[in-house]
This record gives structure tokens, sequence and C-alpha cells, in this order.
């Protein structure tokens, strides 16, 4: 039997984002934040992926990961969400009781350059952008809080990135990203655009079938008669 031709993804980065359904909070209290901690640990260990940011929210999470092979990236996800969702039931005694996550993963691919520490950026500032903690590296449920303090969790957690972390990057992450950049970057999460230069953008795009994710939203504009 021939082989399959191997694809971009499993060279790829992704952000993946995730949320719970309705309107209550995903983490309640700092129990729940080591309990999803936990499972991501697992998780990673289990399927051999390699997580390279991270920020947990109240009703939400950031992931950034870079799959080693096809199919890594839905097999992490699903294992993921089933078993924090299984645990979470069994701990609140709410087991069968609806969706606790809004729907399926979002994610994106991210071109591993400037653009991979953008998104990293981006999500390691989350809580610090929603006025969560005075400074990013504060809130103790993200990456950069276990690099800088240099948690014991860190190693169960983390691992390291395709690109070299720049010096000084502590202060980087605590900068505001600019207008352009924050827009960039949600409309990726919102559409699953692939995050990257406009080459790179045009050519992921192709290959994983999203060249919907580049085409205007909204309905095309009626040609004016001559």
């Amino acid at each position: 039997m021939a082989r399959r031709p191997r694809t971009a993804l499993g060279r790829l980065a992704y952000h993946v984002m995730n949320r719970v359904a309705g309107r209550q909070d995903l983490f309640e209290d700092a129990g729940d934040y080591e309990a999803f901690e936990r499972v991501l640990a697992e998780a990673r260990e289990r399927e051999g992926m390699r997580v390279c940011a991270y920020a947990l929210m109240p009703n939400h999470f950031h992931l950034v990961l870079w799959p080693r092979k096809d199919g890594d990236l839905s097999r992490f996800m699903q294992w993921l969400a089933m078993t924090h969702t299984q645990r979470r039931r069994a701990h609140r005694h709410n087991v069968g009781h609806g969706h606790l996550y809004q729907s399926r993963f979002k994610s994106f691919p991210i071109q591993r350059d400037e653009h991979f520490l953008t998104v990293c950026r981006y999500v390691e500032r989350n809580a610090l952008r929603a006025k969560l903690a005075k400074r990013a590296e504060d809130w103790p449920w993200c990456s950069l809080a276990c690099r800088v303090k240099k948690l014991e969790k860190a190693g169960l957690l983390l691992d390291d990135w395709p690109v070299d972390r720049p010096r000084g990057w502590q202060r980087t992450v605590n900068r505001p990203l600019n207008k352009q950049e924050r827009g960039r970057v949600r409309d990726c999460v919102r559409r699953g655009r692939p995050f990257g230069g406009e080459a790179w953008v045009r050519r992921q795009a192709a290959k994983l079938g999203l060249e919907s994710t580049l085409r205007p939203i909204g309905r095309p504009k009626k040609k004016q008669e001559a």
C-alpha cells in the first residue's frame, strides 16, 4: 500500500481556544484551575503533545500547541475536553447535565516566526488585558507565571518553543499589543484563519482547505448596471 504523503499539519503550531457553554464559569476557584492543569499535564504526556503556552480564564482557555504529526491536535483536544468534563461533573455531582463546553474547540495555524511570538504574547497577557492581574506574570494559571517564577508544574505542562523566546520577553508580554496585531489575532480566533505572512497564509489555507476563512465576511456587493 502506498504511504499517504505528509501534510503540513504536523509541522504547524496552533492556537486553540474553547469556551464554557452558557454564562457559567468554567473555573470557580483555585481547585478548578488546578484540576484542569492536572488534566492538561496528563493529556500532554498521553498524546505526546508539545504545549508552548497557555492561559486559563474564568470562562474559557487558550492554548498554543505544536503537534508532532497529523491527527495529534484533534486527539489531544478530544481527550482533554472529555476527561475534564467527566471529572468536573463528578466533582460537582452533576453528571449528565448538558454540555460543559460551548462547542468544538476553535483553532488556527500559526507561522513559526515572529507571528508565533505575537500569538504567545496575546495568550500570556490575557489576564492582564482582562484586569485580573496587575502584571501578566502575576496570574498563576498561565505559562508566563510558570516560567518566570520557575514553578514546579512548568516541567509537567510546558515544552520548548519552535522559535527562540526573545530576551526581555516578560517586559514584552506586559506591553499592550497594538490595535492591528490584536485585531488580526482576534480575527483568526473567530474565523480559524491562518496567522502569518500574506504568502504563507495563502499557501496554508490552500493546503488545509481553509480558503473560505480568507474571504470577506458578508454578501458580495451587487454590480451596478451600466
